[in-house]
């Protein structure tokens, strides 16, 4: 089990910033690949950014890819999201999620946070 905790969200106006963090709790965050996810109401969850287990690599949605950055600190075993450039189109329940495989890209994740809500008003 990898608790995840994840904090930041908001009301932002479009065009604003917001950082997301997800803390992650035991010894072993270091060993996880990290993903971000949302889904907005009535819509399927998407895939949003993801992390490699050293924080060597990344990989984004098209939708948010120049706007959004994930970065990690094993130190802290915190993951983050910094959001720039928001627009109403982004607003959703942000998850953060782990899985211990090498890939980051269409990969099944293991542990979900409970999300937070990100609102954009235009």
């Amino acid at each position: 089990q990898v608790p995840l905790v994840e904090s930041g969200g908001g009301l932002v106006q479009a065009g604003g910033s917001l950082r997301l963090s997800c803390a992650a709790s035991g010894r072993t965050f270091s060993s996880y690949a990290m993903g971000w996810f949302r889904q907005a109401p009535g819509k399927e969850r998407e895939f949003v950014a993801a992390i490699t287990r050293n924080g060597g690599n990344t990989y984004y949605a098209d939708s948010v890819k120049g706007r959004f950055t994930i970065s990690r600190d094993n130190a802290k075993n915190t993951v983050y999201l910094q959001m720039n450039s928001l627009k109403p189109e982004d607003t959703a329940v942000y998850y953060c999620a782990a899985q211990p495989r090498g890939s980051i890209v269409s990969v099944r994740y293991d542990y979900w946070g409970q999300g937070t809500q990100v609102t954009v008003s235009s």
